[in-house]
Order: C-alpha cells, then sequence, then structure tokens
C-alpha cells in the first residue's frame, strides 16, 4: 500500500551557493546569521552552554522518555549545526556521545571561533555533509537515541528536509527507545503536512507535540518505539532533569502531549 508522501524525494532541491555566515551581538547574546536579519542560533557570552531559546530547550524533551540514571551511555545526533548550541549542552553537560552532521563548513568555522564549540575528541565529532545524504550510511542506523533535527534554509522560511522518505531514514537511525525531536517553524511550512509525513514514518501513536512558543516555533517529538510514561514518571524524571542540568522540564510536561490521546 503507498503511504501519504512516499513519492516524495528526501531532499528539496538546494541552491549550490552556501550562504556568508555572520554573528551579531545584543547585549549579553551572540547570533548566528547566514547572511541574513534571521537569527539561526544564540549564545549566551558568559554561559555559552545555556540554551537560549525555549524550543531550544524543548528540542531536549527527549530525556523525559529515558531514566536519567542512564543518560550518560546515550548517543546523541544533530542534522544542522546552528550556533551549535544542542551539540554543546549534548557534549558538555549531558556529556554524552555527541555528533553533528553540517553542510556548510563556515558555519563550523564559525561555531569553533564564535561559540565555543570544542574540537572533535573521542565523545564529539563534527562531520561536514549533506544530511540527506549521510543519514544514509549504515554506520549510524541503529545508533543514536536522541537525533535533532533543525535544519532550515537562510532565511528560515521552511524545513530543507521535510518527506516521509526523510522521516522514515530517521526512523532508521534510532535505537529501540530512541526519540527525534524536530523544530517544525517556518513562513512557508505546514505544520498539518509535516506531522502527516512523521506520522506515517513512526505510527501515530509514537508522535507529540508541544504548543506552539511565542516566536511560533513548534516542537515535536516521535519516537521509534511507542512508550507513553504515566503522567507520575514524567513528572518524577522532569524533576531530576530540572535538578541535574536546570532545565524546564515540569513545564515541558504541561505543555506537550501524544498526538493521539
Amino acid at each position: 500500500m503507498k503511504r501519504f508522501g512516499d513519492n516524495e524525494p528526501i531532499l528539496k532541491k538546494r541552491t549550490p551557493h552556501l550562504p556568508e555566515v555572520n554573528f551579531s551581538e545584543d547585549g549579553r547574546y551572540r547570533h548566528l546569521h547566514l547572511g541574513t536579519e534571521w537569527i539561526q542560533g544564540s549564545m549566551q557570552v558568559d554561559a555559552p552552554t545555556a540554551l537560549v531559546h525555549e524550543y531550544i530547550q524543548r528540542m531536549m524533551a527527549w530525556l523525559l522518555f529515558v531514566e536519567p540514571a542512564s543518560v550518560a551511555d546515550r548517543q546523541a545526533l544533530q542534522l544542522g549545526l546552528g550556533a551549535a548550541s544542542l551539540t554543546k549542552f549534548c557534549h558538555k553537560e549531558l556529556r554524552i556521545k555527541t555528533a553533528a552532521i553540517e553542510l556548510n563548513p563556515q558555519v563550523l568555522v564559525a561555531c569553533r571561533g564564535w561559540f565555543k564549540l570544542a574540537a572533535d575528541d573521542a565523545r564529539l565529532q563534527v562531520v561536514l555533509a549533506d544530511a540527506a545524504d549521510e543519514i544514509q550510511n549504515p554506520r549510524w542506523w541503529g545508533t543514536v537515541d536522541a537525533l535533532q533535527v533543525d535544519l532550515y534554509d537562510h532565511e528560515a522560511a521552511a524545513p530543507v528536509l521535510d518527506s516521509l522518505p526523510f522521516y522514515n531514514c530517521c526512523r532508521r537511525l534510532l535505537t529501540e527507545d530512541g526519540c527525534m525531536t524536530v523544530n517544525l517553524f517556518g513562513r512557508a511550512s505546514s505544520f498539518v503536512r509535516s506531522v502527516e509525513k512523521i506520522s506515517a514514518a513512526f505510527g501515530v501513536d509514537a508522535v507529540w507535540a508541544f504548543k506552539a512558543t511565542r516566536e511560533g516555533n513548534t516542537v515535536v517529538l516521535a519516537q521509534r518505539n511507542r512508550n507513553r510514561p504515566t503522567r507520575e514518571i514524567l513528572l518524577s524524571r522532569a524533576a531530576e532533569i530540572q535538578t541535574r542540568w536546570g532545565l524546564p522540564a515540569d513545564k515541558w510536561v504541561r505543555v506537550f502531549k501524544p498526538l493521539l490521546t
């Protein structure tokens, strides 16, 4: 049976020209730009690993689906480096094995020079590649516990990768209790169409969604296998996440829910 979006390509056509990378500063904050005024990521200069934006904090909500004591043995993969906020947090704060896939080499140079991203080491690797190609490499399949997808063009108009074949590939990357978190913000994006594709790949009963932030970012989570912790377990894990890593996990429990209730 043909599923919704089966004929879609994994990759939208990309411009061969990679945008110029620059940054701006606003008091305590430094912002990454890709040749436009749109902010592609931010850093608090005096706290480089802090997660500045609310939607970026919500990209860490996969922590609610695993026991906090097991986090140290997990692996995270980011598709799109941005200002390296998630990569730095996973590497430095969670201290887990972390990899990121980034298309634009200038972004990596900017993150290392302006946004305090550490050099690669035994727990950190940045791969310069097209995510659409790299996620089809079998070396990643079944290895990722936390897949964080934030792939936008230089105008932040819509996700660059947003097809059913792409989300099928994302699911294949995950471990049995792995989770994908994806930012669906975009002026030209369709939340409903994106969620239909994610649900077709993961199963509608494995998808969770946050309410939109004030800026319009909507973070969606999709589990490799359906696992719905009780509210009591979620609240208990949220308290531990908040204590260990300073993330507002108690608020997450209040503002996200399964797509199917």
